[in-house]
């Protein structure tokens, strides 16, 4: 795989690449991103990723590039750079503007999409701790793929100083949101259970897959909930990754779990 990426409307080697000072979302985390799975050379649940990105899109207000565009650069991306397997982060900014929170009338969107090989090894598994960090279930922001990602950012390196590799996002109600950058989901009784938008949780691509197959379903969820459960599973677009402790308490396990939803994700 070569390195070449997308940048606002043409393929472009990554040293020719250059991100203007003034664009908003460098300034000020204004756009948001996607980031897709490429397996035997097409993107995985490509249709619902596109329908997060321009739901997100109409969220922010950010005037939406066409589609059909998008999609064409995305194909452009692993043609070119000859992808069989890895991911491709497809980044959308308000684009450029003058100093001040307010955007300018008629400011042109910046999209870049960038290609990235497979992981050398999977995902260790999750040592999880509950973040003092809080996910505001209240905000329509939580519910997009914002490019501000500092709470999260926060609550991971939390978790890392007190002895753990990912972090759990409680919401205002003290409920479970989400982990760092996963979708959370335990089960009980055999059935998958994974917190409510409502509560907080993005509304992730591998977890509406495995809400529409049937596979889960939303239920308010709490710390005691993760304890008690017969696994906890982290699952987004690129992972599978089984919990195995909780604040240092060690969480029940289930491998199969683990493997079930994955092969659902793959199907």
């Amino acid at each position: 795989m070569t390195d070449r990426l997308w940048f606002n409307g043409a393929m472009r080697d990554r040293d020719a690449v250059h991100i203007d000072p003034a664009d908003r979302g460098l300034l000020l985390g204004d756009g948001l991103f996607e980031t897709m799975r490429v397996q035997a050379g097409r993107i995985i649940h490509l249709a619902r990723h596109m329908a997060r990105l321009y739901a997100g899109l109409g969220t922010l207000m950010i005037p939406p590039p066409a589609r059909t565009e998008v999609e064409a650069a995305l194909a452009r991306i692993i043609s070119e750079n000859a992808m069989q397997a890895g991911s491709l982060r497809l980044t959308i900014t308000r684009g450029c503007g003058p100093r001040g929170l307010l955007p300018p009338e008629g400011a042109a969107p910046t999209v870049m999409i960038v290609p990235f090989p497979p992981a050398a090894a999977p995902m260790p598994e999750a040592h999880l701790v509950i973040s003092r960090m809080r996910r505001d279930e209240t905000s329509p922001l939580s519910r997009t793929k914002t490019l501000n990602y500092l709470p999260n950012i926060l609550a991971l390196m939390e978790a890392r100083q007190r002895g753990g590799n990912e972090a759990v996002l409680l919401n205002t109600a003290g409920r479970v949101a989400e982990a760092s950058a996963s979708n959370l989901l335990i089960q009980r009784d055999g059935m998958l259970l994974t917190p409510p938008v409502a509560d907080g949780a993005l509304p992730g691509i591998a977890r509406s897959v495995l809400l529409d197959m049937r596979l889960a379903r939303e239920q308010a969820l709490t710390r005691a909930d993760l304890l008690g459960a017969e696994a906890v599973v982290l699952v987004s677009s690129l992972s599978v990754r089984e919990a195995v402790s909780l604040d240092a308490t060690p969480l029940p396990r289930e491998p199969a779990t683990a493997q079930r939803i994955w092969a659902a994700l793959m199907a």
